[in-house]
């Protein structure tokens, strides 16, 4: 497998993808939450409670969370017809237009997702999931001075609790950059915030394996093998690695449990071929 940061940004790209939408969600279900209340109302003694909301938010709330619903189910033009009317309801939800986002990112409309997440940051500036989502679609299109502002604007939130996300997806997008002494510095901040990330585990590795880091590149690839998240381009890694420090035998297991589990990968071919500097 070739080292490229493109590729590299597709490994990331579908578990980030979860991580986004578990936090885009997460948030939007949120705002039930600040109805059903636990501070005071404007300041004063008075608590919020979920009479206090208004129909057309309370509406457009009931709408969002039935299409969380049906797009956890793949059912994206259900899902997006739900949000249709929760935005009739109240334009003015931005949640609603978080997870619009979300959606078209997945189906790949990225002129209409980024449309989304702008509208859902217009009313609220503070939203760092929504800041974060913004920064990840324009990494995957290059643009990478932009995207790398608004990951550093969602870090510098003080409230936001996502930072493992927004490190690893900061240090994919200096990889594709062509900044990895940037990029290695990001996903050991990541990975110290979520030591189980198989995609920071694996561009880690693979990072200190280009600038010939051997031994630290062999301990976070060998803590990803030895899960269940192992796949064929982290065991492809892991023999690379094994091999350039002349650990044979480990190598060899490596390589036995690659032509085992994912006999018909592009990896498996690699090894049989030898083809170890691709």
């Amino acid at each position: 497998m070739t080292t490229n940061s493109s590729g590299l940004i597709q490994l990331g790209k579908r578990l980030l993808f979860v991580c986004l939408l578990v936090a885009g969600l997460a948030s939007a279900l949120g705002c039930a939450s600040k109805v059903a209340g636990v501070g005071p109302a404007g300041g004063k003694g008075e608590m919020i409670t979920a009479s206090d909301e208004p129909d057309a938010r309370r509406r457009a709330r009931i709408r969002l969370e039935l299409a969380v619903g049906y797009f956890e189910q793949g059912q994206t033009t259900i899902a997006l017809d739900e949000l249709k009317q929760s935005i009739a309801s109240d334009p003015t939800f931005g949640e609603a237009y978080n997870l619009r986002g979300l959606i078209y990112m997945r189906l790949n409309d990225r002129p209409f997702a980024e449309e989304s997440f702008r509208k859902a940051l217009a009313m609220n500036p503070q939203n760092a999931n929504v800041v974060h989502n913004l920064g990840w679609l324009l990494c995957q299109q290059a643009r990478y001075p932009e995207s790398l502002t608004l990951f550093s604007q969602a870090l510098a939130n003080p409230q936001y609790g996502e930072r493992a996300k927004t490190l690893m997806a900061q240090g994919l997008c200096q990889m594709g950059a062509g900044r990895p002494a940037d990029a290695e510095a990001s996903l050991l901040k990541s990975y110290e915030f979520d030591a189980g990330n198989p995609v920071t585990a694996y561009n880690l590795a693979t990072l200190l394996f280009q600038r010939g880091d051997y031994v630290r590149a062999q301990f976070y690839v060998r803590r990803l093998n030895n899960s269940e998240l192992a796949n064929a381009e982290s065991l492809w890694l892991g023999i690379k690695v094994e091999r350039r420090m002349n650990n044979r035998d480990a190598m060899l297991q490596l390589a036995t449990q690659l032509q085992k589990r994912f006999p018909q990968s592009r990896e498996s071919a690699s090894y049989a071929r030898s083809a170890f500097d691709e």
